[in-house]
């Protein structure tokens, strides 16, 4: 059974920065594309980012992309999410995943998905 569990979510003020991380077990993540998603209240699922196995290829959504920075470390099983120049409209739960299609932009591409973690970007 795969496990993901992402923390470091919380509170910040617009323009400020946050790091996430999403731990994996049960399974050797080394091998398989790990994105991040977010929802909004109200509002669907989206994708934010993803990272291949070897970290040689990183995508992200138009939303975000000069802002955020996907990265992995493989030694740990873990993912990360650097968000920096937050802003109101980044408030939302974020997972993280592991994928199992290349299709890394949709949601049916990944197969186990962590809890989520909160985060609140504040005026």
């Amino acid at each position: 059974q795969v496990q993901l569990v992402e923390s470091g979510g919380g509170l910040v003020q617009a323009g400020g920065s946050l790091s996430l991380s999403c731990a994996a077990s049960g399974r050797t993540v080394s091998r398989y594309v790990l994105g991040w998603f977010r929802q909004a209240p109200g509002k669907e699922r989206e994708f934010v980012a993803a990272v291949t196995g070897s970290s040689a290829y990183t995508y992200y959504a138009d939303s975000v992309k000069g802002r955020f920075t996907i990265s992995r470390d493989n030694a740990k099983n873990t993912v990360y999410l650097q968000m920096s120049s937050l802003k109101l409209e980044d408030t939302a739960v974020y997972y993280c995943a592991t994928a199992i299609s290349a299709r890394v932009e949709r949601g049916d591409a990944y197969d186990y998905w962590g809890q989520g973690t909160q985060v609140t970007v504040s005026s």
